[in-house]
């Protein structure tokens, strides 16, 4: 929630920032070295799992469903919005369902892919739209988390997490689902997040 927060208010005061002054710096290639600086992070982050072989020895093949079911009912509901907003095709809004709350590096590569054939400001409109969108399912994850476990079973806080399951939502999931849940939801998000480039990319050149 904290992280979510704070990523909203840098956001909203480079908004400011680039309406009230002139910023002669490249920003559309500042954000590709951005983009290279957390994939190296992520990179870390992995190698620096505290027990990787615990969590690779229950990945079974039923640990696969999961994802599988994330990833189908996100573009399928994403792929819906596309016939509801005229301006954006189905595949622009299954690019920025592609995030699966991965806010960050998703609208980066949604800008950056996307500029070639729809032109740098629409490009970084589309990518706005995702940042903002993958937010808001962050923040839905970890504050509705009590309500999709009510509801919807021990598994609903997992797939509405995204990627999120893996780290931010991982307490919350934790809490709500139960200690069992912890390395189902680790391998749902590891699995996603290393999806997610690839799904981005697809959509938007498509």
């Amino acid at each position: 929630m904290r992280s979510s927060l704070i990523t909203l208010l840098f956001f909203l005061l480079g908004g400011v920032v680039g309406a009230c002054a002139s910023v002669s710096v490249d920003t559309h290639r500042a954000s590709v070295y951005v983009l290279y600086l957390l994939m190296l992070l992520l990179g870390i982050s992995l190698g620096c799992s505290r027990d990787p072989k615990q969590i690779v020895a229950s990945l079974r093949p039923d640990a696969l469903l999961l994802p599988l079911a994330t990833v189908g009912g996100t573009l399928l509901f994403s792929a819906m919005g596309g016939f509801l907003l005229s301006r954006w095709t189905a595949f622009d809004c299954m690019a920025v369902g592609s995030g699966f709350a991965y806010y960050s590096v998703s609208s980066i590569l949604i800008t950056e892919i996307k500029s070639a054939s729809l032109g740098v400001q629409v490009a970084t409109e589309l990518g706005t739209i995702a940042l903002l969108s993958n937010i808001f399912r962050e923040m839905a994850a970890l504050l509705c988390a009590p309500l999709f476990r009510r509801y919807f079973g021990y598994l609903a806080p997992i797939s509405a997490a995204g990627i999120g399951s893996a780290d931010i939502s991982l307490p919350a999931i934790a809490r709500y689902s139960g200690p069992d849940a912890i390395p189902l939801a680790i391998i749902h998000g590891l699995l996603i997040e290393i999806s997610m480039p690839f799904f981005v990319s697809l959509f938007c050149r498509l």
